[in-house]
């Protein structure tokens, strides 16, 4: 069973994390733990780990939602480590185990240890990943949905947010009561504008119950565009057995594809890993790569599946598997 204590037990099965986990400290709160986040920036703050450096960027995860709780509980019975499996179109493998992650906060209907862990200066990054419909949008303004019953509880809640926004900026509240500084707001959710986005839920919902407040986190606080990709399958019985045969038991294992990019703006209020060290891009035009990600990659992408869907196959491996699809 995968934990630091079996690690020395893997060796020869998958490439392992070569840092000091018990010398890591954190500097990123992640809310969304999800296989993407897995895959993706935890993947990235890993790769600097095992060059020597960011230990002082270790992540702590976290949830707002129920279904959050068995993720919590599967990650810290294997001490938040994780078997990331690289599967290539040719039919290769390549195993390593991550473990960046120091930490899963409780799942709490007021958040209370997730605003504790925000306030802590010494995490500058909160980042997220929690899919692209969570960012209380109302379609018909495209601003940020006052009538939604979640962002009215925390506008008259704001001690006891029930939202990821609603305890950023509980958090940053008592940041900056503490004098303790901002931090920057990362969301990792494929989003055009996706920093834009997030400024607009978090300084929207703080002015509805302290317009000073939403004022500094505005002035203060920065939110970089980023664009994500990386194909990260969910996790099922047939993602379990790949870890098994491979001989890591792991209860929660990614699989990925082998391919990642990620185009971050370099606005950080309060620092950041050098993750463009470890393949990331900064950027000032994150809209650019959008484009053409949406209109060449994705573009395709529904192609290439409808044609698929016609044809009887399930998935899109399946199809670019089979020459007729494309």
């Amino acid at each position: 069973a995968l934990s630091n204590a079996t690690l020395g037990d893997l060796s020869g099965m998958a490439t392992l994390p070569q840092y000091d986990r018990g010398g890591m400290t954190p500097g990123i709160v992640h809310i969304g733990v999800g296989n993407f986040h897995r895959a993706h920036l935890a993947w990235y703050v890993h790769r600097l780990m095992q060059r020597g450096g960011a230990s002082d960027w270790a992540i702590i995860g976290a949830g707002v939602r129920d279904h959050d709780r068995m993720m919590r509980q599967r990650l810290l019975a294997q001490d938040c480590l994780t078997t990331l499996i690289e599967l290539d179109p040719d039919g290769g493998q390549a195993a390593e185990i991550i473990g960046p992650m120091l930490d899963y906060l409780p799942v709490e209907a007021d958040n209370a240890a997730l605003v504790g862990a925000m306030a802590d200066p010494r995490i500058r990054i909160v980042s997220m990943t929690i899919t692209e419909g969570g960012y209380y949008i109302d379609p018909d303004t495209g601003g940020l949905d006052t009538a939604h019953a979640d962002i009215l509880h925390d506008a008259e809640n704001p001690a006891r947010p029930r939202t990821a926004f609603g305890a950023m900026v509980a958090a940053l509240r008592l940041r900056r009561e503490a004098g303790t500084g901002p931090f920057t707001g990362l969301c990792c959710d494929n989003l055009q504008g996706n920093g834009a986005i997030l400024r607009q839920t978090v300084v929207g919902l703080a002015r509805l119950s302290d317009p000073d407040l939403a004022d500094w986190i505005d002035s203060q606080c920065s939110f970089p565009n980023s664009m994500v990709d990386c194909i990260v399958p969910a996790t099922g019985p047939i993602e379990r057995q790949l870890a098994r045969t491979i001989g890591v038991d792991d209860a929660a294992p990614v699989t990925h594809e082998n391919f990642r990019q990620w185009v971050i703006e370099d606005e950080f209020c309060a620092g950041r890993p050098d993750w463009d060290l470890v393949g990331a891009e900064f950027s000032d035009s994150v809209d650019q790569f959008e484009a053409r990600k949406i209109r060449m990659l994705n573009g395709g992408h529904q192609i290439i599946a409808n044609i698929a869907e016609l044809m009887g196959l399930d998935t899109i491996s399946q199809a670019m598997e089979n020459p007729t699809s494309h």
